[in-house]
């Protein structure tokens, strides 16, 4: 295995680590990192698929104690309640995906794409910072099953590429009345059944394109990309709790025009 190829793998796994649980887009970093590196063939996508996994399973060890009531409290009302909620707010996401997938793998994966709903993303959230939302939910415990689907289908935004997934279901928590933190930690823990859904469709997709000498390559991605997370994840809970998200909304703009002027210069 050559270095030049492990230090490309290490260098987007902490992309995705960095990335992945804000609201920045992921897709769109690993795009233009990934044709930046040259690493962005059929075997670069299934690259991405491995560390995205990695970076989830970050937040699943940040929230190990969470996870761990979940599971063994299923019998408990509370337990089942919150359960039902991340049912709601996974499934709109999931159908949609699974009925466009092609269509949006064939046609929006592009920088044009991604640097629009990057730039348009980052002007909605200077907008919602400046509504004077009320808030109801102080804890994510407390979503009621319309907050949950409310928040779902916010996500849905999020399969247009650039849009960040992060990003949609913080939003749509702030819009449907939850506070920073909740809406946060929601969008953390809902990570968990969507990424694990879409890594496993796609690992099964694209399982041919496995190959043992590879190993080296996507166990480096994959263990940078879960270190990053978990030190991500709690930084960034740090700073909801005292800020508001208006720096990431200028990040994605100033981003997103760095992608155009990239990709237009490399024509």
């Amino acid at each position: 295995m050559e270095t030049v190829l492990l230090i490309k793998a290490l260098i987007l796994g902490i992309v995705e680590g960095l990335t992945e649980f804000l609201p920045v887009s992921s897709t769109g970093h690993l795009i233009i990192v990934g044709d930046w590196l040259n690493f962005n063939d059929e075997k670069g996508k299934v690259f991405e698929i491995v560390i995205q996994f990695g970076a989830i399973l970050g937040v699943v060890w940040d929230y190990r104690v969470r996870v761990s009531r979940l599971i063994i409290g299923i019998g408990n009302k509370h337990e089942q309640g919150f359960i039902l909620n991340l049912l709601i707010a996974f499934l709109p996401a999931a159908v949609l995906g699974l009925l466009l997938h092609k269509t949006i793998t064939d046609h929006l994966f592009n920088p044009l794409t991604v640097a629009g709903a990057l730039i348009i993303g980052g002007i909605l959230i200077l907008i919602i910072e400046r509504l004077p939302l009320r808030v109801r939910v102080h804890s994510m415990e407390k979503l009621s099953p319309m907050d949950a689907f409310k928040i779902g289908i916010a996500q849905t935004f999020s399969l247009f590429p650039g849009v960040s997934r992060a990003g949609a279901t913080i939003m749509g928590g702030l819009l449907s009345g939850l506070s920073r933190t909740a809406a946060t930690e929601f969008s953390f823990l809902l990570a968990m059944p969507i990424i694990f859904a879409a890594t496993f469709y796609e690992l099964f997709k694209s399982w041919h394109l496995l190959q043992a000498r590879d190993i080296p390559l996507f166990a480096t991605g994959f263990v940078m990309s879960f270190i990053t997370a978990l030190i991500v994840v709690k930084a960034f809970l740090k700073f909801v709790s005292r800020h508001n998200f208006t720096v990431f909304a200028v990040y994605r703009i100033v981003f997103g025009f760095i992608v155009l002027a990239y990709f237009w210069q490399s024509k």
